[in-house]
C-alpha cells in the first residue's frame, strides 16, 4: 500500500528537496507552502498535491490536512520543516522578530502536530519527523534565538515521543548541519542585515564572523543528503529518537555530549571569547 507524507515548508531548499525524494521512491507527497501558486516544478510530479499551508495559520493547517485527506485517503507521515533561522547579536533583535522565530520554528510545529493527532489516533499509528538542527545540540554565539527555538523543539520533541509511543505513533528529530545549497543561508544572511549595529560588539562581531568564515571551509552536505537520511528515518522500521544528519557537526556534537561541561565551556570562550 503507497504510504502518504505531508511535508511543511517545501517552497525551497531542505523542503523541496525532502518532497522530491520522497516522490521518487513512489510516496504520495502533500507539499505544503505559504504560496503555492508559485511553485512550478512539484505540480508536475505524480502522486503529488501542492497545497497551502502557513504554520502561523491554524486555519490553513486543517484545510491542508483535509485536502490530503480527501486526495490520499490517509496521512501516515509528517514531516515539519518550515523555519528559518535569525542571525546576529541578541541585543539587537526586535521583539517582534524573536517572536517570530518562535512562531514559526517552535509553536508552528506543536500546531501541525496537535492538528495531525487526531487522524492518527484514528489510524492506530503514525510518524513525526521533526527538522531540528545542529543548533538544537550545541550553541553558538550570533544564533542564539535560532539555538533557542531550536533547543526548544529537541525537548518538546523528546517529550512528546514518550506520550505518542502509548499511540503508537512514532516522534523522530532530524539534526543537519552545513548544507551547501540551500537558500536557509541566505534568509539568515537577510535576517542579519536587518539587525541594528551595536557598535560596542564591533570586535566580537568580526572575531566570530572570521570563525563562521573558517567553518565553512568544512565540507557540508546536499540537500539531498540530508534528504537519504529523513528517508532512512522514515523507513527504517525503529522507534530511535535522533538522526544526525550531515557529517560537519558530528564533532562539535561529540564534544558537547562527551567532553567535561567545564572543558567545553572553556573551549567555546577561548574560541568566541572576545572582550570590548
Amino acid at each position: 500500500m503507497i504510504k502518504t507524507i505531508l511535508i511543511t515548508g517545501t517552497s525551497s531548499g531542505l523542503g523541496k528537496a525532502t518532497a522530491r525524494f520522497f516522490a521518487h521512491k513512489g510516496w504520495n507527497v502533500v507539499a505544503t507552502m505559504r504560496r503555492p501558486e508559485k511553485e512550478q516544478e512539484l505540480v508536475h510530479l505524480p502522486n503529488v498535491l501542492v497545497t497551502r499551508l502557513d504554520v502561523q495559520d491554524r486555519a490553513s493547517i486543517a484545510t491542508a490536512i483535509e485536502a490530503a485527506i480527501a486526495r490520499f485517503e490517509q496521512i501516515d507521515a509528517v514531516i515539519n520543516n518550515a523555519g528559518f533561522g535569525l542571525f546576529g547579536l541578541f541585543e539587537a533583535t526586535p521583539p517582534e522578530k524573536v517572536a517570530e522565530q518562535f512562531n514559526i520554528n517552535v509553536f508552528g510545529v506543536m500546531d501541525v502536530t496537535r492538528a495531525i493527532l487526531p487522524h492518527f489516533r484514528q489510524n492506530k499509528g503514525g510518524l513525526i519527523l521533526n527538522i531540528s538542527s545542529g543548533a538544537g545540540i550545541f550553541t553558538l554565539p550570533m544564533l542564539s534565538l535560532y539555538c533557542a527555538s531550536k533547543f526548544a523543539l529537541e525537548g518538546f520533541t523528546e517529550a512528546l515521543s514518550y506520550e505518542l509511543a502509548s499511540q503508537n505513533i512514532v516522534v523522530k528529530l532530524i539534526q543537519p548541519g552545513g548544507i551547501a545549497n540551500t537558500k536557509f543561508g541566505q534568509r539568515t544572511g537577510a535576517e542579519a542585515v536587518e539587525n541594528a549595529r551595536i557598535s560596542g560588539y564591533d570586535r566580537f562581531v568580526a572575531h566570530t564572523n572570521a570563525v563562521f568564515e573558517s567553518l565553512r571551509d568544512v565540507r557540508q552536505a546536499t540537500e539531498e543528503d540530508v534528504a537519504k537520511v529523513i528517508y532512512q528515518a522514515a523507513t527504517d522500521g525503529t522507534d530511535r529518537l535522533r538522526y544526525v544528519a550531515t557529517e560537519d557537526i558530528k564533532p562539535m556534537v561529540k564534544a558537547r555530549r562527551e567532553t567535561l561541561e567545564d572543558e567545553y565551556i572553556a573551549f567555546m570562550r577561548t574560541r568566541f571569547g572576545v572582550k570590548a
